[in-house]
């Protein structure tokens, strides 16, 4: 059920009301499956119009979040609240979901499905084409547009899926793993349309454990490790809060004549060049680094969302990010 105007209110004013409020809250809100708890009092907030990562290694509770996001599971304690609702699936006509399992009817053609997902958010049937033929225009699959799923490519397939998931024109997407085994052709396409529907004034919760692509897309992110929170912030501010203190650097010497340096508290061998993870003034370890060896490049740069998640939740979780 949309919000409706108190009376008094102009609509000008109500607008502004639900600009400042969350399209997501949750406060406090812990689930557990019988020993195993998935998500620890966990509270954050989504600002409307914001493209909000949600970035994890897999197993850290991210799915179970958004199953209660889509009030498809409830939880033990605490309060979720999605676009002004509470504790009820009214809001989920105005959601588009995006599940990191993918499935269509493959028997149904491309134009069918899209007219089929639109009317299960109530979208009337010449809006749906119109919307439909506008999406495959962008997505550069017209062409695709009377054959039968089982006919398409696993990108297109993908393609297919994302345009079933925002026709309606929801006003909150939620993407799990979005870009999971696209090419770099349509991931960049897919990006560019997630880009543009936020720009356009929805809220997208991007759920990945690929923190790179959450860096370099996201306003604003969530960490989680094992159920618990363990960064929330928008980039500026978790950059803000970690510093910069971080070197590239590039030597004769490799890796080797790094590690013994003072100030020096991690290398991390890339082969044609190392980070270092420093303490104290970058240009006194420049200075007895360049008695050691010839130094081809120095650059001092801020720690990546990677870095800065291995710092919070340690060698643990190092391990259980390469294995996922």
């Amino acid at each position: 059920m949309r919000a409706r105007v108190r009376p008094g209110i102009e609509p000008r004013a109500h607008r502004a009301i639900l600009l400042s409020t969350p399209a997501v809250r949750l406060a406090n809100v812990t689930k557990t499956f019988g020993a195993h708890t998935a998500v620890r009092d966990l509270s954050f907030e989504v600002p409307r119009g914001s493209l909000y990562g949600f970035i994890g290694p897999n197993g850290s509770g991210k799915t179970t979040t958004i199953r209660m996001i889509l009030h498809i599971l409830a939880p033990d304690t605490g309060g979720v609240e999605v676009l002004g609702e509470k504790g009820t699936r009214a809001a989920n006509d105005r959601i588009g979901y995006l599940p990191e399992e993918r499935g269509l009817y493959k028997k149904m053609t491309v134009r069918r499905l899209l007219a089929y997902y639109a009317s299960l958010k109530g979208m009337p049937a010449a809006d749906a084409q119109r919307e439909a033929e506008r999406w495959l225009e962008r997505l550069e699959l017209t062409d695709w547009r009377d054959a039968k799923v089982e006919a398409l490519s696993k990108g297109m397939s993908q393609k297919i899926q994302f345009i079933s998931t925002v026709i309606s024109k929801p006003e909150l997407i939620i993407l799990d793993e979005p870009f999971s085994g696209l090419d770099p052709v349509n991931l960049e396409v897919l990006r560019g349309a997630i880009l543009e529907l936020v720009a356009d004034g929805a809220t997208a919760i991007f759920s990945t454990h690929d923190m790179t692509v959450a860096e370099q897309l996201c306003d604003s992110v969530i960490m989680i490790f094992k159920g618990d929170k363990v960064l929330d912030g928008t980039r500026e501010e978790i950059y803000a809060q970690y510093g910069q203190d971080t070197i590239r650097v590039r030597t004769d010497g490799g890796a080797g004549v790094l590690e013994s340096l003072e100030g020096v508290e991690q290398v991390l061998d890339l082969g044609r060049y190392q980070e270092l993870r420093v303490q104290g003034d970058p240009q006194e370890l420049l200075r007895t680094l360049t008695q050691k060896t010839n130094v081809r490049h120095f650059e001092e740069t801020r720690p990546t969302l990677h870095d800065i998640f291995i710092r919070i939740a340690g060698p643990e979780a190092a391990r259980e990010e390469a294995s996922a």
